[in-house]
């Protein structure tokens, strides 16, 4: 539902954006790639089941470059997720390096950020939840929202 106003979302405490992705540099090797990009579905899947191991919510975007924008409650999760031998992401690391490994045919890619209180601000316009907004609580963009320096000292509650 797109909301007709301007928001800003906060979200309580410290937390992670991590921005995860892969690149098909050989498009015709379909049987390198296809695998590759059916890992994450899977692994989304299982956070969202789980929200015990820490992901907030995402957002994702496909093409010839996909990105995924991740929130999580912290890096421990993210880490112990990364290294859980029980969970999908391990599993799928390791058949990327034995199948793909430095071939060139399939890239992959991650960053990740540490956020902290004043460390973030954000505004959504007539926009549906999304991205922060939709991990975060949503306020209107108005009295100590209206600007980006008040939104940067918000955190969990309007300024």
């Amino acid at each position: 539902m797109i909301r007709r106003e301007r928001l800003y979302a906060t979200l309580e405490g410290d937390f992670v954006v991590f921005l995860v992705g892969m690149r098909i540099n050989a498009w015709w090797k379909i049987h390198k790639w296809w695998p590759v990009a059916q890992a994450m579905p899977r692994m989304l899947k299982e956070l969202m089941e789980q929200p015990e191991l820490g992901m907030l919510g995402g957002e994702l975007w496909g093409g010839r470059t996909t990105i995924l924008v991740q929130y999580w409650r912290s890096k421990e999760h993210l880490l112990a997720y990364a290294k859980n031998k029980e969970a999908q992401h391990l599993p799928a690391w390791k058949a990327f390096n034995t199948k793909v490994g430095t071939s060139g045919d399939v890239g992959i890619w991650h960053e990740t950020y540490l956020i902290s209180k004043g460390g973030y601000e954000n505004i959504y316009g007539n926009m549906p939840p999304f991205g922060l907004g939709k991990v975060g609580t949503l306020h209107p963009a108005t009295g100590g929202g209206v600007s980006a320096r008040d939104r940067f000292k918000a955190e969990g509650k309007p300024t």
